[in-house]
This record gives structure tokens, sequence and C-alpha cells, in this order.
């Protein structure tokens, strides 16, 4: 029985960074899984949509597919967005079982991700002190993934002994400069900026400017398709996978329920 097909969803954007981004993760999870069948596919209008991508894989054979959210600051897997288009491809699809995984969310392995790419932009800034940092986000998702976020915080705070505020580019919460401002206030004077976003995108750019302009010392830059998110990315995969799996006896079992 062939392994279900990985569709990773990524947030639809007209700016072609996102989908340099995601195809590049796609490009290396079908490398390091060539027996699954790894696609990319867009929220929103960009191409090619869920819709798109089941219908081909459809049309190919394939009869069970998962769902696995692109999403580093949301927690939970219901969105409006997702749940239109599950609704909309079982309903187009019959034939076809369906799984939606947990987004990759704001997952604690991301901080070694942010730590490198801080580390580069220190270097490249000639930067040797650092007594505050900022976790810039892209915003601050579902209730959970913004606990999550915070938690991840005060892990990064605990990690390097300094404090670190979270910001928001959403603005549903501080932005970077309010951040450095609140950072300010507490004394501190050496601030750097770790960016909790998928790509270079508007929002981050706009958040790096803020930063640069209210003195940060470094901005780093994003995630990007490092091979920690890719690890991610598998492990929600398997996890939605396995729950598919039927056992011998399971229909029986259920039939005298």
């Amino acid at each position: 029985m062939p392994a279900p097909a990985l569709v990773m969803l990524s947030p639809g954007s007209s700016d072609p960074r996102v989908t340099q981004v995601a195809h590049e993760l796609r490009r290396e999870l079908q490398t390091l899984r060539p027996e699954i069948s790894v696609n990319a596919a867009f929220l929103g209008h960009c191409p090619p949509t869920g819709p798109q991508v089941v219908s081909q894989l459809a049309s190919r054979g394939h009869e069970e597919i998962v769902f696995v959210p692109l999403c580093l600051t949301r927690a939970a897997s219901n969105c409006d967005d997702l749940d239109t288009l599950v609704a909309r491809v079982r309903a187009s699809h019959p034939g076809v079982r369906f799984s939606v995984s947990g987004p990759v969310g704001p997952a604690a392995s991301l901080l070694t991700v942010l730590d490198l790419r801080l580390r580069s932009a220190l270097a490249t800034s000639r930067v040797l002190e650092v007594d505050g940092l900022v976790l810039s986000t892209e915003g601050a998702g579902d209730v959970r993934g913004g606990a999550l976020i915070a938690r991840r915080a005060r892990q990064w705070s605990g990690h390097h002994r300094v404090p670190v505020v979270a910001a928001c580019s959403d603005g549903s919460g501080p932005s970077t400069a309010q951040a450095i401002a609140s950072l300010r206030n507490q004394g501190r004077r050496h601030i750097a900026v770790g960016s909790l976003f998928l790509a270079a995108d508007q929002a981050y750019e706009e958040q790096a400017d803020l930063a640069r302009r209210h003195g940060a010392v470094a901005v780093a830059e994003p995630i990007g398709a490092h091979r920690e998110l890719i690890d991610l990315l598998l492990a929600r995969y398997a996890y939605a996978a396995m729950g598919m799996l039927e056992f011998e006896g399971e229909d029986a079992d259920a039939a005298t329920a």
C-alpha cells in the first residue's frame, strides 16, 4: 500500500520569496523521502491551490492525502481557510481519504535555527555584546500558538540569560519597535532581533526595517528551508498518516460494538 501523499499548505502570497521557500522545502522533502509524493499548495489565490493539487493527485490514483499546514505561529489545525478547503475537496473527491496534521507551529526546535541565523547576523554586523533579544514573529496566530510563542520567548531568555520580548507583525501584539522600546526601558542597550518568519516577505522586511531604525544591533534572517523545518514537516505528516491506518479486525470490532 503506497504512503499517503503529502500536501504542504503554505499561506498564499504574491511575494515570490514566499513561494520560493515553499517550493524549496518541497524539493528537499521529496529528495529526503522519495517514496512519498510531496506537493506544495497555497491557501488563498496563489497557484497551485489545494483543490488543484488534490485533483492532480486523485487523477494519478492517490487515495489518501495528508495536509500539513506550513504555519509557524498557529498550533491548532482548524482555521476557516483550512476547514473550507478540506470540506471542498472531500465533497469533490468522495473516494479519497484526507487527514490534516497539526501546523508546524512555534516548535521549540526552531529556537536552534533562530540562534544560527542570529549568530550569522551578529557576525556580519561585528557585534560582540547582546543584552536583550526580540523574538519577531509573523503574528500571534491562534490562542495556543500565542501561548507557545510566549513560552518560546521565556525559553530563549533562559538559554541566553537575557530578557526576551516577543513582537508581532500583524498588530496583534507589540511591534518590533515597541519591543525594543520595552527592553530599553529595562536598561538594555545592545538589542538583537531573531526572526520567526518563513521567508523575507514584506511583513519581515517592515519589521526588520523598524528594528534597525530603532537601534537593533543585528536582525536575523528568516527560518527559510532549514533542515530542522523539514524534519518538523515530516514529523507532522508521519503522525497524521499513522492515524489513517486501518488494522485487521477493526471493521468487525466496529460492527459488533
